[in-house]
């Protein structure tokens, strides 16, 4: 049946007893309806929400969300502009996780059904909740992209706090199991585990080290780079993340001998030598060294700690100083005081050091003689 002429598009009946709408789109193109009508109604309706879109400025190519996620998605990642390690992240997540379930699907064929499946299988498989989190996050990016870019009309990644998943608390190593790992850990990386746990400083900070960041007389170290190391192998020389990175931090005395020692047997020579240098000459591998760790941890009766947590271990023992945020913001190489205020809850020794000076408060407060006016004297 010859279809009839309207103001906006086109109705037809085709053989079936279904209606068929066309329209032409902004860009010239004749357009199909993506599927036909039972009502020639429906089809005048269809095309009516198709006129308000192009009316409005809202029309999108319908053609253009058809690439392939896994496509669209490598190419966001090279236009993003981030950092090289953070690239390498986005592309691993990609690879093994979202790569296998929408790497050949269409952008604009991802339902929210779908990312919800996926979520839940990822989950039963054993993936972490903290690797599927962050999958889910990298997903939803992309696709809110693909919204600025009328691909699609709504991210369809809808699960309310998907994109964050609350993980167990790490442990915090005691002074007395961080020297016992000291001693059980080949020599030369005893002076890593005892500034990583003491400084808080992190794996890519520590190896990063020359020998003019240290200042053994001032009791002080310069943190001005960090070596991140990529899925690949390779390692990339570069500076802290943020400008909070780049800071000066103060050496425990009690670990000084230690770093002496340390420089004088195990550095390299010069002012840019390394501090922590491995066996063959190069600064060391983390999947090398931590097999060294795991070995160190077992002979000496501790489980589950990962070097990381040394870094917990500096942390909580400058809040228990009773620093400020501010100050353990400096310390830590933060910029926000989020990380500061968590190693700022109360402990037990803290607590009972603050009853203590309460309680001295009010007994010298008590021994003052009262005032004319019946209070004690400067109250």
């Amino acid at each position: 049946m010859a279809g009839k002429k309207r103001s906006f598009g086109r109705v037809r009946k085709l053989p079936s007893g279904r209606y068929q709408a066309r329209y032409l789109g902004a860009d010239g193109v004749d357009r199909p309806a993506p599927h036909t009508f039972r009502t020639k109604r429906d089809a005048d309706d269809w095309l009516a929400e198709r006129q308000a879109e192009l009316r409005a400025g809202d029309w999108s190519d319908p053609d253009a969300g058809k690439i392939p996620f896994g496509t669209y998605a490598a190419t966001w990642i090279t236009e993003r502009g981030i950092g090289a390690s953070t690239a390498d992240l986005y592309r691993s997540l990609l690879r093994n996780h979202l790569d296998p379930t929408f790497g050949t699907v269409a952008v604009a064929d991802i339902t929210s059904a779908r990312v919800r499946a996926w979520r839940v299988a990822r989950l039963d498989a054993g993936a972490g909740p903290s690797t599927v989190a962050k999958s889910y996050a990298l997903l939803r990016a992309v696709l809110m992209t693909a919204v600025d870019d009328r691909l699609i009309r709504r991210n369809p990644c809808r699960v309310k706090g998907a994109s964050s998943a609350v993980t167990p608390e790490r442990p915090t190593a005691t002074v007395q199991e961080v020297y016992a790992i000291a001693d059980a850990i080949q020599p030369r990386y005893r002076a890593l585990v005892l500034l990583a746990a003491f400084s808080g400083l992190r794996w890519g900070e520590l190896i990063g080290l020359r020998r003019r960041d240290l200042d053994l007389t001032a009791n002080t170290l310069r943190v001005r780079r960090n070596i991140a190391e990529l899925h690949s192998g390779k390692r990339l020389i570069k500076e802290p993340k943020s400008a909070a990175g780049k800071r000066t931090v103060a050496i425990p005395a009690v670990i000084l001998s230690d770093l002496s020692a340390h420089l004088t047997v195990f550095a390299e020579h010069g002012a840019d030598g390394g501090v922590f240098i491995g066996a063959k000459g190069a600064a060391p591998r983390r999947n090398h060294f931590n097999r060294l760790w795991r070995k160190a941890c077992h002979q000496a009766g501790i489980k589950g700690l990962h070097f990381h947590d040394l870094r917990h271990t500096g942390n909580t023992l400058a809040a228990a100083t009773g620093a400020s945020t501010r100050e353990l913001m400096t310390r830590m190489g933060h910029s926000t005081a989020r990380a500061a205020l968590i190693y700022q809850h109360a402990t037990a020794e803290r607590e009972r050091l603050i009853g203590n000076a309460v309680s001295a408060a009010v007994e010298q407060a008590r021994k003052q003689a009262p005032g004319p006016n019946g209070h004690a004297a400067g109250t």
